[in-house]
């Protein structure tokens, strides 16, 4: 059983790290705390309480906390789209907390779903085999961010680049051979 606290403790220091805040409704933290515990026991990573997770580690790794899009939405709209992480300013007034639209793009969350529906019906898509064996993602893209070199292994490159803050535009396929 994943531990709260352990989880609440990783995400202060991420939130610290990367300048953000916790959500300041202590309810709602508790509630997202209890999401991501739930998923980790459930998918053995802990995918974003507020979204379908696929349960193929592989379609969901851009919505495990803290997600791709976290920046993106703080740094838009004061919180990220489950609100766990929030700016200085939402942080001080609650009050500012609003719905953020989703960012994820339409086409990742269907692939996700098809596959888990895969899944369902018995159909282990490939991708899940290699994550199971625990080798390569060979078959997975590999794409290169042009301005820093960050590397991300995923069906589409990442929307924005964890490092440098470059858009999906600034990647390209990297040939590993």
């Amino acid at each position: 059983m994943a531990d709260k606290d352990v989880i609440l403790e990783k995400m202060k220091k991420n939130a610290e790290d990367s300048g953000h805040f916790l959500c300041p409704d202590e309810e709602l933290l508790a509630d997202l705390i209890d999401g991501l515990a739930t998923n980790e026991d459930r998918y053995g990573y802990g995918a974003c309480p507020c979204r379908i997770s696929s349960g193929i580690k592989t379609y969901d790794s851009d919505i495990i906390c803290p997600c791709e899009y976290r920046d993106a939405d703080v740094d838009e709209f004061g919180m990220c789209f489950c609100a766990l992480f929030v700016s200085k300013e939402v942080s001080e007034d609650p009050k500012k907390m609003a719905p953020v639209p989703e960012r994820r793009p339409p086409e990742a969350q269907d692939a996700a779903m098809e596959a888990r529906d895969n899944m369902e019906r018995g159909e282990m898509p490939e991708e899940h085999e290699h994550f199971q064996a625990g080798t390569d993602s060979k078959g997975i893209p590999v794409w290169r961010c042009v301005v820093c070199g960050y590397l991300a292994a995923r069906e589409t490159p990442p929307p924005i680049c964890p490092i440098c803050k470059a858009k999906a535009d600034r990647f390209e396929r990297f040939s590993l051979g």
